[in-house]
């Protein structure tokens, strides 16, 4: 993979030191051992993610890897000292694959992170000692370890984009190499090395000490034209498609002739390039780590199963075995008595031999007779089965010695039956596990900043009558609903279990009423059609903790606003979120807990979960969810796949919407 080049980090740095600046320090993760992820919130801007990955790339990201469910010790750390904090700058040093992000909380620390290979990830304090690294590190002349003082990797090249013809003269004449292999090595990479000597029309195999004064002249002019541009702050980001892929902050000559994507930042083109090329790493892993654990449940299914093809078969052919005993009773008692009336004089074995002469002899009565062993037992062919008796035993003895086989096993197919639905469950289970996590890294989940109208901030639907009906999410949201949203002609409902949000429908826009609904409504409801408050009644029964406690249905009432206070009585306590209501209760009894989500076109499209009798209005591509037993990731990724197509939609987005509790999809 490509790493970045000191000219793509000289940009990378420019870019978010201009976003950053001022910005506020939020949390920090740590996907891998060596990749960072630290969470900005800018203003005007909102969430920003960095991510900084050791000897490779630091750039904001859109693309947002999978944290670890248990974090490791640095992002933690990060988050103690940085969390809060103010951005001051974030700077290159010198021209080197360093960057410093300076922040002030009650102090002022410094993030050091090293970009080159070996390189790491160290938080300083304000006397340059450091606090922590992201690796422990030691050299004879440099000691990246706590509490040490943190010393900067030895540097080489120019010190700056903006250097002067002396700086170039200088690392000429401290090589002993080549013009390509020089300016490579000077800090400005490979690619850019060979660019410069692309537009100079010189020889790459040059040794730099035959090299004319105009020549270096010529090669100074050439690249103060190249990276002029950039000095201005003038970048043209792109990503070349074709031939050598590459992300660069500017066009090179070298790749004219070669397809490219252009971007408005170099940012967002080094975000597109390395998220790509990372999540196909990850892809591979992840194949592996899911291919391991879906296979250990198939081979075990498939084990079962051969198992019970084995009792089946064994059933079959043990009752076929018997029956035949029965069927040819006759003929093999005849044997029986030739070898009870032998064993009085002979042996087994000259039985057998006696058995087999009189057999090839065409004795009648011993074509059924294959052999007898030392211990007495016969071994019979009857219509091309082989059956094995006691010679010792009467045939109905050894005819139950096959049906007790075939019982036996026919009491064992119920336990397997049992073995192998488990077994199928898990791997249903271990599939769609594996279904969501390469859902994740296939389809990167590119989080796109949303203008979210008011009402998506909360719970909410629109009422198969044209009403908004609105919900709380949590106690803040619930306080929202009622002091900032609630009107003297809305109505409010609840539902008297731990856990239910406040409800409100907004008594404006009806629209679509039909002339039954209208004269439903009256004056009581404040001409809110009845048929949009038994919606509402679902709504807030399906939002409450009836759907994690897995209830079919729930009581719900409604009330005037003017019966809703958070002012209580002497004595009493109201916690947030929750409200005294005052006067009596309308009760919509056992309102069904059960919703659908759909897309409806409702100021534009959106995703929407309400009753299913206000999705039928709107779209006729829902789907129905109940109380259930499925995690939400693996129904919200079914309800995906199902209701957007076009893929408008993230997997977030629908998980956002669902009920909070396990659930399942009505078919």
């Amino acid at each position: 993979m490509k790493t970045m080049s000191n000219v793509d980090i000289f940009v990378i740095c420019n870019e978010l030191n201009e976003l950053l600046e001022g910005s506020r320090v939020d949390k920090a993760y740590q996907p891998s051992k060596d990749t960072v992820v630290i969470r900005f919130h800018v203003k005007g801007e909102g969430r920003v993610d960095v991510v900084f990955q050791i000897g490779v790339r630091m750039h904001k990201t859109q693309y947002p890897l999978e944290n670890p469910k248990m974090p490791p010790s640095f992002p933690m750390l990060l988050r103690k000292y940085l969390k809060g904090a103010t951005v001051r700058k974030v700077k290159q040093y010198r021209f080197d694959r360093v960057v410093e992000i300076t922040v002030s909380k009650e102090e002022d620390y410094t993030l050091v992170i090293e970009l080159f290979a070996k390189g790491n990830i160290i938080l300083l304090n304000n006397e340059r000692q450091i606090i922590l690294p992201l690796k422990r590190k030691m050299w004879s002349d440099r000691k990246i370890t706590s509490k040490a003082e943190y010393k900067y990797p030895p540097s080489r090249g120019i010190n700056s984009l903006d250097f002067e013809k002396e700086d170039l003269e200088n690392i000429f004449s401290e090589s002993d190499g080549d013009l390509i292999r020089t300016l490579a090595r000077s800090g400005l990479g490979g690619i850019y090395a060979e660019e410069i000597v692309s537009r100079s029309g010189m020889d790459k195999n040059t040794p730099v000490s035959e090299i004319s004064s105009e020549e270096l002249q010529k090669l100074f002019d050439t690249i103060k034209g190249l990276f002029n541009p950039l000095l201005e702050n003038k970048f043209s980001p792109v990503i070349v498609t074709t031939g050598k892929e590459d992300v660069l902050p500017l066009e090179l000559e070298i790749y004219n002739e070669e397809e490219k994507q252009r971007f408005k930042s170099y940012n967002e083109a080094a975000d597109e390039y390395f998220s790509a090329k990372v999540r196909s790493q990850i892809k591979g892993v992840q194949e592996n780590i899911w291919g391991k654990e879906v296979n250990k449940y198939a081979k075990r299914l498939k084990i079962q199963e051969e198992t019970l093809d084995n009792f089946k078969s064994t059933i079959v052919d043990s009752t076929r075995k018997g029956d035949l005993l029965y069927a040819y009773y006759s003929q093999v008692e005849d044997i029986l008595k030739i070898i009870h009336q032998a064993r009085e004089k002979y042996s087994w074995m000259e039985i057998s031999k006696t058995l087999k002469k009189a057999k090839k002899k065409g004795v009648d009565g011993l074509e059924m007779v294959e052999s007898l062993d030392k211990l007495g037992n016969l071994n019979l062919i009857i219509e091309e089965d082989r059956i094995f008796i006691d010679s010792k035993k009467p045939i109905p003895e050894n005819a139950e010695v096959y049906y007790e086989k075939g019982k036996k096993a026919k009491r064992k197919i119920k336990g397997v039956l049992i073995a192998i639905e488990k077994t199928k469950k898990e791997l249903d289970r271990v599939e769609k596990k594996k279904e969501i996590a390469m859902e994740r890294v296939l389809v990167p989940q590119k989080r796109v900043k949303k203008e979210l109208k008011w009402f998506e901030k909360l719970r909410w639907f629109i009422s198969s009558d044209g009403l908004l009906v609105i919900g709380g999410r949590d106690a803040h949201t619930n306080e929202i609903v009622v002091k900032k949203h609630m009107e003297n002609n809305d109505i409010y409902l609840h539902s008297d279990i731990h856990g239910a949000p406040s409800v409100v429908i907004k008594n404006e826009g009806l629209i679509e009423s039909s002339e039954d609904n209208i004269t439903d409504a009256d004056d009581e409801n404040h001409g809110i059609p009845n048929t949009t408050i038994e919606e509402a009644a679902v709504f807030a029964a399906s939002f409450s903790s009836a759907w994690s406690k897995g209830f079919g249905s729930l009581d719900v009432y409604w009330v005037h606003p003017e019966q809703v206070s958070k002012t209580p009585q002497s004595g009493e306590f109201v916690a947030k979120g929750a409200f005294i209501i005052r006067g009596s209760r309308k009760f919509i009894r056992k309102a069904t807990v059960s919703i659908a989500v759909g897309i409806v076109n409702y100021q534009g499209p959106r995703i929407m979960a309400g009753p299913v009798e206000s999705l039928k209005k709107y779209t006729q591509n829902y789907v129905t969810i109940k109380p259930g037993y499925t995690k939400k990731e693996a129904v919200a990724l079914e309800i995906l796949k199902r209701i957007d197509p076009d893929k408008q939609l993230t997997l977030e987005d629908v998980i956002r919407v669902l009920p909070s509790g396990k659930c399942d999809i009505v078919n």
